[in-house]
């Protein structure tokens, strides 16, 4: 009996350790609706002193048990600022989370609060609603959880030249389909905000830096695998659509994240911090009163 027990035990701590491992790779498709917040930073604001007055939404959102949960990222290139993503699944969600937040009287209050020291650190803010383009998207399916930078790539297109931005995405997404299949990316079209029409952006999420690397190492078979009448092709439309176009890359910065407890549980290294740890021991105290 004591051996049947045993390996009973023991199948139960295997079984436990490969749905861990199964949670941690597991890939998540991209939201359809992405908001991003961007906030611009006052010189020598970024770092510790802006994580600090982050963390008070991160503690707000917490306390009140929050359903919609975002990740943080600062820049590493460009001007200094940092980025908050919100994923719906519709508008209609994203009004729902709007309307909630309204009528949350205590979670309002300490979100303005929040906001009015948070406001002290910055030169200027906008708010970006996207739409996920799946066409133009390529194996964009990724374990989020894993990831710690992306690659952003923001393009604007000429007016009246959506078609051959969709041409030249399908040429390079068909060459790397032959030459890189591993590659992976998200991409989006701005529907609402400052100059959104014609706004595309080309999102990379990336476990290391190196993946930049791999990248660029490999834009020969790219090439080779556009030949030449496809380079030829990709630089007529560039040259017809393309109005304006960067790249940049960001950091996730855990600080600054209110995430969900699946990140945190496939990641606790990076996710778990001072705040969310602070918050779950509060949780766990029993109320005033509470057993007497």
């Amino acid at each position: 009996m004591k051996r049947i027990v045993g390996c009973l035990l023991l199948f139960c701590l295997l079984f436990s350790a490969v749905e861990l491992l199964m949670a941690q790779d597991q890939t998540t498709p991209p939201p359809k609706v992405l908001v991003i917040y961007r906030e611009f930073l006052k010189p020598g604001k970024m770092g510790s002193a802006h994580e600090k007055t982050e963390a008070a939404f991160v503690s707000a959102s917490m306390a009140a048990k929050w359903q919609e949960h975002y990740v943080a990222m600062d820049s590493m290139s460009g001007s200094p600022r940092s980025l908050f993503f919100f994923g719906y699944d519709s508008f209609e969600a994203f009004e729902k989370d709007q309307l909630a937040t309204q009528k949350n009287a205590s979670y309002s209050a300490a979100l303005d609060r929040a906001s009015g020291a948070d406001g002290d650190l910055l030169s200027s803010q906008e708010a970006t609603a996207l739409l996920y383009n799946d066409e133009q998207s390529f194996q964009s399916s990724v374990p989020i959880a894993k990831m710690r930078y992306m690659e952003i790539g923001r393009y604007v297109v000429r007016p009246g030249h959506d078609k051959d931005w969709a041409e030249l995405v399908k040429l390079y997404r068909d060459a790397y389909q032959k030459a890189m299949p591993d590659a992976h990316w998200a991409a989006y079209d701005a529907v609402y905000g400052q100059n959104a029409g014609g706004i595309h952006l080309i999102i990379v999420p990336m476990q290391s830096l190196s993946e930049a690397d791999k990248n660029f190492a490999g834009s020969k078979k790219i090439q080779a695998a556009l030949g030449d009448d496809g380079l030829k092709r990709a630089a007529e439309l560039e040259a017809a659509c393309m109005q304006e176009s960067g790249t940049n890359i960001f950091a996730f910065n855990p600080r600054m994240s209110y995430v969900p407890d699946s990140w945190v549980q496939a990641d606790p290294g990076f996710w778990k911090t001072k705040t969310n740890v602070a918050q779950k021991k509060t949780d766990s105290k029993p109320a005033a009163g509470a057993g007497q």
